[in-house]
C-alpha cells in the first residue's frame, strides 16, 4: 500500500475514534437529570464539522483541479 493510502485511511480512523468518543460524551450529558444543552451544541457542531470536511470532503470545493 502507498503512503498516502495508509496515511487516508489513518485520518479516517482517527476522526471515527472522534466522532465515537463525542457521541460517547453526548449520551452521558445526555443522561444527566439536568443536561447541559450548550455542551450538547457544541458537540454536535464539533461532529457536524468533522463529518462534512473529512467524509463529505468540502475542502475540495475551494481547491484547483486539473482535469
Amino acid at each position: 500500500m502507498s503512503n498516502a493510502l495508509k496515511s487516508a485511511q489513518r485520518t479516517g480512523l482517527y476522526i471515527f475514534l472522534a466522532l465515537m468518543v463525542l457521541t460517547i460524551i453526548e449520551s452521558v450529558v445526555g443522561a444527566l437529570e439536568t443536561p447541559i444543552t450548550v455542551l450538547l451544541l457544541i458537540v454536535a457542531l464539533v461532529k457536524a464539522a468533522l463529518i462534512i470536511y473529512f467524509f463529505m470532503h468540502v475542502y475540495r470545493l475551494w481547491r484547483e483541479e486539473s482535469h
